[in-house]
């Protein structure tokens, strides 16, 4: 099942630091499927306020999220990113589909 790591970043200093991580960023997620779906696209608020910005990275599934994440490619960049940056970032499963709202009834999602 498709998942996902999902950061909504409330600061980003663009400097030397944040555009190499961004030259080396895609060279760690192509070993493990990653591909970008959001990447500093404009937020369009329709329900309260939402500060910053929002990536979102598909992966064929959890284990090679995790697997990107804690890859040597990977964490060798990230103090790029986080001395530089103030956010949140998280890995989550998608669904399968097709799927209904009323799927996560009586799950431990609900």
């Amino acid at each position: 099942m498709t998942a996902y790591a999902i950061a909504h970043f409330l600061r980003v200093d663009m400097n030397d630091e944040v555009v190499e991580y961004l030259h080396r960023i895609d060279g760690t997620l192509e070993p493990h499927g990653g591909q970008f779906l959001v990447h500093g696209a404009r937020v369009h608020e329709l329900e309260e306020s939402w500060p910053g910005h929002v990536v979102v990275i598909s992966f064929p599934d959890l284990t090679a999220a995790r697997a990107w994440y804690d890859s040597p490619g990977y964490q060798a960049i990230l103090p790029l990113r986080t001395r530089n940056s103030s956010g949140a970032a998280i890995l989550v499963d998608g669904v399968a589909l097709p799927h209904a709202a009323t799927d996560i009834l009586g799950t431990d999602a609900a």
